[in-house]
């Protein structure tokens, strides 16, 4: 029987813009290994698929609270070595990093895992980034997607240029089969790369690799390469619409392998819908106006701190030639379509997730609505997005993971000890 695949998305205090401000938050906790090991054996004890890690290269407008703190493939080291079953997912860009360095420790974090590493490609996004990276602005999107198409493929090149074979550890003879460890000599339009790698073969072959590609290009780039795709859906109509495009998009590709996808999905679980809507306008109630303000500037790419707050949203631009990331702003102009909020009910909105989709009530009821995208082409899985850290993630895994386990939608034990394995994905072969 088919089932879900469910990520945890660990972000800071949680999802909701204001949830480092709540008296129980873990928020002078984020130095503090233990605190993310928490998360990921809560995560475990679950059987999720994963723990995923997104990343951000600047440290702009700290007063709004924590983006980014740990370093994410330094944490997932820690992370490896406190759990022994779950999934450990990581962004690395593309356009900062190079091929050989991303390759050497996705390569290097699977064997300290056992196994269990994913890689989710980004090609990043803001100026503020790129200047910390030694280019004066972000290069444009289509310069970005040809990098990421060329670093997918010459990290593959170098995770396969030790076969599984090459290994030897002949202690009268050899360590490794020279013969088979081949460079890849790589000389192409964004990269020189010669080759081999100095990590052997990982357990998986190579990481999982994750994409979460909405444009034109990025939907391109996920149909072709990406094994497991992260989607934006703010309800089930643009679910269903990003599923079967990029479906037809795999198999026009030439692909035969099943590519899950799994929108984000902010939850809130009260033993009552009264007690669960209590939790999420609690959070929304810490919220100040000024920081969302200026996160909404961010995501529609004009300045809006003077917008009266209870006015009807101003009319935005259509997404054709919007110049930012267009997953996030064609979800925010369907919230506008869709609920004709004012400015104060989209700032609401988009504090937990950014307009990912929000499910609130009891365990049954968000179970009938995951299992309803489930059944009708909106999901494979979903990416949870918890407003707050660690309660909304107990909540989940203590309440709903039990009614989905119950109606056969989800696994109660782990049946391998791989990513691959949780995700019904085979083994790259050398």
């Amino acid at each position: 029987m088919r089932q879900m695949h469910i990520n945890l998305f660990i972000y800071g205090c949680g999802h909701h813009r204001a949830a480092w401000r709540h008296p129980q938050s873990g928020i002078e906790r984020m130095g503090d290994i233990r605190f993310f090991q928490n998360l990921a054996q809560i995560a475990e004890r679950g059987k999720l698929d994963a723990v995923f890690f997104a990343d951000g290269q600047s440290a702009d407008n700290v007063s709004d609270g924590p983006r980014w703190f740990l370093e994410p493939l330094t944490m997932l080291s820690a992370l490896a070595v406190a759990t022994e079953k779950i999934g450990l997912i990581s962004t690395v860009s593309s356009t900062f990093f190079t091929p050989f360095h991303a390759a050497r420790m996705l390569a290097s974090l699977d064997h300290i895992s056992n196994g269990r590493m994913g890689w989710n490609v980004v090609t990043s996004m803001y100026d503020v980034e790129a200047r910390n990276h030694n280019y004066e602005s972000m290069p444009d999107h289509a310069w970005r997607y040809k990098r990421a198409e060329e670093f997918i493929d010459v990290a593959k090149r170098l995770w396969d240029s030790w076969p599984d074979e090459a290994v030897k550890i002949d202690r009268q003879g050899d360590y490794a089969d020279v013969s088979l460890v081949q460079p890849i000599n790589h000389h192409g339009e964004h990269f020189l790369v010669d080759g081999p790698l100095t990590v052997p073969r990982s357990p998986q072959g190579h990481p999982v690799l994750f994409q979460a590609g909405a444009s034109e290009q990025g939907r391109t780039v996920a149909a072709q390469s990406a094994e497991a795709i992260y989607a934006v859906a703010y309800d089930l109509p643009a679910a269903q619409a990003y599923y079967r495009d990029i479906k037809r998009r795999v198999k026009e590709a030439g692909r035969t392998v099943d590519v899950p996808i799994m929108p984000g999905l902010v939850t809130y679980v009260g033993s009552t819908k009264a007690e669960a809507l209590a939790k999420q306008r609690e959070l929304d109630e810490l919220l100040p106006a000024e920081t969302s303000l200026r996160q909404l500037g961010q995501f529609i790419y004009q300045d809006c701190m003077d917008w009266e707050l209870d006015a009807p949203v101003p009319p935005l631009p259509p997404l054709e030639g919007f110049p930012g990331p267009k997953g996030r702003y064609g979800t925010i102009l369907r919230i506008i379509e869709k609920e004709n909020p004012t400015v104060r009910q989209l700032l609401g909105r988009l504090a937990a997730g950014g307009g990912h989709c929000t499910m609130v009530g009891t365990p049954e009821e968000i179970a009938d609505e995951m299992e309803h995208w489930f059944r009708n082409e909106g999901a494979d899985g979903f990416n949870l997005m918890p407003p707050a850290l660690p309660e909304s993630i107990e909540d989940f895994v203590d309440h709903v993971v039990p009614v989905l386990q119950k109606r056969g939608l989800f696994r109660k034990e782990y049946e391998g000890s791989t990513l691959r394995e949780h995700l019904g994905l085979e083994r790259p072969k050398a």
